[in-house]
């Protein structure tokens, strides 16, 4: 242990509440840090999963018509039409963009979707849907809808033409359960009679309140629709390169491609701002630490002038009498952050089992963490940080005390 070292434990201990008081700061800012980013990650990334698992990571829908814009004369009065794309509904062709697209490394599987707005109709009630015609096979392949299902068998659903799956809420609604029978309003005015084989919830609010699957022929025949596919949804190896892949499906195919991130986006930049504003938030108790750490380390500066004008007769240089103050600092933001680590993971871990009813934009029944080193690593960097800068004038004020001045003032 360097001399430097020892002594500003020897400081630190004379004043042991004054050393607590510091301490609890610096403990309660990481640990509180830690929870607020677990917690408020721990929802996006349920949202995230949640969405990709019923969405796809990348759609493939809607073709488009290339724009020849060597050719093209804009009208004097239009600044915008020159750049807009003329959409065709429905996908060309699902089956040979399905053939080419599984060729690439990114792509584990794809499942075609035929999508189309209907009435549903169960006893007395009445609700708007979103019917989605599916491959059964291709669909698991492609989505969570396996793991999504509460009630009855996906193998009732894929080995019955009649049969479909119904969103949990939208369950609740028409007030329906497995076996029983729910009729769908087709465009020429006739209902078409199914059966529930099964009820699933997405864990979206959005989702379990308005969708249905069938299989994909018969919403085509119920939706009088040519083409065999609305859109195509895509399970990748890296979801984060899914806005590099729609570039590319789009160059390829001519067909507009989305990303989940393009997809999402005013939510996910709902949840990004409300953990940037938890963090600054949670922030200014780190910092209000360090302005204690700051006052400690100042009134120990004072208490301490005749003994640092005696280390300074003994030789000891400025910086030497710097680094016992910073040392100081040092050891309070090392001790503070390992043990608010250690108080964080028991408080999200505590957080994590408290039982709340959240049936909104997300579907839980208790609050959603995240486990990330990250929430750690970031929360000991703020503090070491702050506490630098808090150590930092009283170290340099120690330092600049000229030690006849200091041993004169002090008799």
């Amino acid at each position: 242990m360097t001399p430097p070292l020892y002594i500003a434990l020897r400081f630190l201990t004379h004043r042991k509440r004054a050393l607590l008081l510091s301490l609890s700061g610096v403990v309660f800012g990481v640990a509180i840090f830690i929870c607020t980013q677990a917690q408020t990650q721990g929802f996006s990334r349920y949202f995230i999963e949640s969405n990709i698992g019923s969405n796809g990571a990348l759609v493939v829908r809607s073709r488009f018509r290339p724009r020849y814009e060597p050719l093209m004369v804009t009208a004097k009065n239009s600044k915008a039409a020159a750049g807009r794309r003329v959409y065709f509904e429905g996908i060309t062709n699902p089956n040979e963009i399905m053939r080419v697209s599984r060729q690439f490394p990114d792509v584990i599987s794809c499942s075609p979707v035929l999508r189309g707005t209907v009435s549903a109709r169960a006893g007395f009630e009445n609700a708007t849907v979103d019917l989605y015609g599916i491959d059964p096979a291709l669909h698991a392949q492609t989505t969570d809808i396996l793991r999504q299902l509460i009630e009855g068998k996906f193998e009732d659903f894929r080995n019955n033409t009649s049969a479909i799956i119904i969103g949990s809420r939208l369950a609740e609604l028409l007030q329906t359960s497995v076996g029983d029978t729910v009729q769908l309003l087709a465009p020429n005015g006739e209902y078409w009679r199914f059966s529930v084989a099964a009820i699933a919830r997405a864990g979206i609010g959005s989702i379990d309140s308005t969708r249905i699957y069938s299989h994909a022929k018969i919403a085509q025949a119920l939706l009088q629709q040519p083409s065999g596919a609305s859109m195509i949804i895509y399970k990748l190896r890296d979801r984060n390169r899914a806005p590099v892949l729609a570039s590319r499906f789009e160059t390829l195919f001519q067909h507009n491609a989305l990303s989940w991130q393009e997809r999402e986006e005013s939510t996910l930049q709902l949840f990004l701002t409300l953990r940037m504003s938890v963090a600054i938030t949670v922030s200014l108790i780190i910092l209000l630490a360090g302005f204690g750490i700051f006052n400690v380390l100042t009134m120990s500066v004072l208490a301490k002038i005749k003994e640092i004008a005696i280390l300074r007769s003994m030789g000891y240089r400025r910086k030497d009498i710097s680094a016992i103050f910073l040392w100081q600092g040092a050891l309070i933001a090392a001790a503070g952050s390992v043990v608010g680590c250690l108080l964080g993971a028991v408080m999200t871990w505590g957080v994590s089992h408290i039982p709340i009813h959240l049936r909104g934009l997300l579907y839980t029944n208790y609050f959603l963490v995240t486990w990330d080193w990250h929430h750690y690593a970031f929360a000991t960097l703020l503090a070491l940080v702050a506490v630098f800068i808090a150590s930092y004038v009283p170290a340099r004020r120690a330092a600049e005390l000229a030690p006849v001045v200091t041993i004169r003032g002090s008799r």
